[in-house]
């Protein structure tokens, strides 16, 4: 099994960033899928997640109205699209695979996003 994420990088504050991961080694449209993300010194936290067909989406407060989710089961690709960026959403962005919610399921190894104010 392997998550692959990408999209990662250096941008400004307010600016953009679309992030992906490339799922393979599982039946990706059976697995709910989410993004996490751990800032420096701080614990990983729940971004943003997605049921299996994409119609069911729920975000941290934090990045309501400003991240958008979604998946190409045809792909086997998740995306987290980033609009307005702040300071504070510079972490390590994990995607995250699982079949059922008690469950740690599948983790990338990490893109790194960094926001300069």
């Amino acid at each position: 099994v392997r998550l692959v994420e990408s999209g990662g990088g250096l941008v400004q504050a307010g600016g953009s960033l679309r992030l992906s991961c490339a799922a393979s080694g599982i039946s990706f449209r059976i697995y709910s899928m989410a993004w996490y993300r751990q800032a420096p010194g701080k614990q990983r936290e729940l971004v943003t997640t997605i049921n299996i067909d994409g119609s069911t989406t729920n975000y941290a407060d934090s990045v309501k109205g400003r991240f958008t989710i979604s998946r190409d089961n045809a792909k086997n690709t998740l995306y987290l699209q980033m609009n307005s960026l702040k300071a504070e959403d510079t972490a390590v962005y994990y995607c995250n695979a699982r079949l059922r919610s008690w469950q740690d399921g599948y983790w990338g190894q990490g893109t790194q996003v960094t926001v300069s104010s």
